[in-house]
């Protein structure tokens, strides 16, 4: 029972403060997921991340669900998703309707932009985060390379996301898993 207070005011909070969406609420249910609760260790969470980027959908509701199952079945997953996705939905349908009475307001223009640079910092420390567990799993330079070449990949090239995510996973199941 505890599990599943646990559960909701983990993922309700990330996903109420996560303001911008998924990829906003990502380092805040790190800090619940990893540090806090030690649901998933860094390994596991960077490895559930690559693989719900790669899968259809919003990324948060796969997160919920799998940290949620893992943690506590059938139950803790229900939980989890209704944490992530009903306090959304309500806030959504309520400041939207916020939002367009105020749309001309200075306030809320600020409001907007002021957020952006705390989304960035909280998005480059989780990067930084994941960054120095695969340098320290797969070393420097296997780790400055496989950036390399997903960057290559994804802005160059414009190959999706998926399939950079895909071809990372081959290559550390085919090359990685004989090294380490």
């Amino acid at each position: 029972m505890e599990e599943w207070l646990q559960l909701l005011i983990s993922f309700f909070v990330s996903n109420v403060l996560g303001y911008g969406g998924g990829p906003a609420s990502i380092p805040l249910m790190y800090k619940e997921i990893v540090t806090n609760h030690g649901w998933l260790s860094d390994t596991e969470f960077s490895n559930m991340l690559a693989l719900a980027n790669a899968l259809p959908g919003p990324i948060a509701t796969k997160i919920a669900a799998f940290v949620g199952y893992g943690v506590s079945g059938w139950m803790g997953m229900t939980l989890a998703l209704a944490a992530t996705v009903i306090p959304s939905a309500v806030a959504l349908v309520w400041l939207l309707n916020l939002l367009q009475k105020h749309r001309n307001s200075p306030v809320v223009k600020g409001m907007t932009l002021l957020v952006q640079p705390v989304i960035a910092i909280m998005m480059l420390t989780l990067t930084w985060q994941i960054g120095k567990n695969s340098v320290i799993s797969i070393g420097l330079l296997q780790s400055l390379g496989i950036a390399a070449v997903a960057f290559w990949a994804m802005n160059i090239r414009k190959i999706h996301p998926a399939l950079v995510i895909l071809a990372a996973f081959a290559y550390g199941g085919l090359v990685l898993s004989q090294v380490v």
